[in-house]
Order: structure tokens, then sequence, then C-alpha cells
């Protein structure tokens, strides 16, 4: 068997063009997946959207109180109990939404002189809950009054569920639509052109609080029924897009 050989200037040749090709490839870049990774994430523009939309209230909320001071601990409770039962009898009668007992309260009254501490009475307490049409609340208030209560502790205006929701919708999209408006203004001024969007984020689109009274709503002491008109409750949505271009 005859074994080949090479001439010591072939061997040369060849280093010298493997050589070249090392040296060649050392001026083409490598894209490692890291690389790339890090490449697109250099070429996003990160734009947030604000929506909003209003939507008028429908409901009122209410919390009445009956407070009750006396001599007797027991009588105080007891008046309490008695005047808050009718209240409530009342409210049933009128199939409010949402009744519910939110404070109980019993407490000694107190009379500080010459450095001694003596109890002169008690106060007693409760408070109920709960939500009508505001169309009805006036007349409502004041017969909750002629029943026994004696202290309007609150009045806020709320719109129904179904509507707040279609409002958080809408507002979303018009976040949205923001979002993508701005992104829009900011590459082509540039001239460059969106590609797609990568990362999306809904920043708030938070049910809003009930709208007091006193902010929104016009009430007034008369001899005819109690006027109560509602407002507006506003819902804001903000959402974040993260685009590649």
């Amino acid at each position: 068997m005859k074994i080949k050989s090479f001439a010591p200037r072939r061997l040369a040749a060849a280093a010298v063009v493997s050589a070249t090709l090392v040296s060649g490839l050392g001026f083409v870049p490598v894209f490692t997946p890291t690389a790339i990774a890090q490449e697109a994430a250099m070429r996003t523009l990160t734009v947030t959207g604000q929506g909003e939309e209003s939507v008028p209230t429908t409901k009122t909320q209410i919390d009445l109180g009956v407070d009750v001071q006396g001599t007797d601990a027991e009588a105080v409770q007891r008046e309490v109990a008695q005047r808050t039962a009718a209240v409530v009898e009342l409210l049933r009668s009128r199939q409010v939404e949402k009744l519910e007992t939110t404070g109980i309260q019993l407490s000694p009254r107190y009379n500080y002189e010459n450095g001694r501490t003596d109890v002169i009475g008690y106060s007693g307490s409760n408070t109920v809950s709960f939500r009508v049409p505001t169309e009805s609340a006036g007349s409502l208030l004041d017969d909750a009054v002629n029943a026994g209560a004696n202290q309007i502790r609150s009045v806020s205006f709320v719109a129904e569920d179904a509507a707040l929701e279609a409002a958080r919708q809408q507002a979303l999209r018009e976040a949205v639509e923001d979002a993508q408006s701005q992104a829009g203004v900011v590459l082509g001024s540039l001239n460059l052109r969106s590609q797609e969007i990568v990362s999306i984020q809904i920043n708030g689109a938070a049910p809003p609080v009930p709208v007091p009274m006193l902010r929104r709503a016009e009430y007034a002491q008369a001899d005819a029924s109690t006027p109560v008109v509602g407002g507006e409750q506003t819902v804001q949505a903000q959402v974040t897009l993260q685009i590649r271009y």
C-alpha cells in the first residue's frame, strides 16, 4: 500500500489559506440568542395611554343613625333598639338594597371636675346602611327620621354595576387608542414603523368610589320632601404598551 505525502510547499499553502479564512471570519459579527434579544429590547418604545368615562349615578348610598343619651345604660340601649327596629322595618317595607347594620355602640359619659371622674350618663347609637334609587331618596329620608332616625351620617351616589363595567371597558379601549396614537406620532416623526406590540400592561381600571353628597348633589331642608340630586361617577383606565419598531 502506497502512502501519499504532501510536499512542504503544498502544506504551507494550505496553512495560509486556513489562516486567511480564520482572519476573514474575525470581521463577521456573531449574533448569539442573547445578543439578538438585547437588540430587540433596545428597539422598543414604551407608551402609556389614558381613558376616562363618566356615568350618571342612579342610586343613593345612605348611612342612617339612631343616637340616644340617658342616665341608665339599659334604658338607653332599649330605646336605641326600639327606634332602630322601627327604622329597619320602614326600610324593608320600601325594599331598599344592601341593607345592613354597620355600627352599634354603648358608652358611658363622664364628668371631669376637681380631679374626680364621675359617670353622668350613657350614649348609645346604631347605624344602618342601605342603597335606594336616587329619585326616592329624599322622601325616604324624611320618613326614616319620622320613624326614629336622628342622624344622617352620610349620603353618597353610585351608578349601576352594569353601567360601571361598561364604562370601565370603554375607558380601557380609549386608553389603548391613546397609547397607539402617541406611538404613531413619535415613530412617524422619526421615520420609523411599528412592527409588533411585545408587552401590554393594564395599570388601573378600578371602580370609582361613591360620590359624596357635598360634592355632587343638592341638599336642603324643606317642608316638602327633602330634594336629593345625584351626579356622575368617573371611571379612569391606564394602559401601557411596549412596541417594537
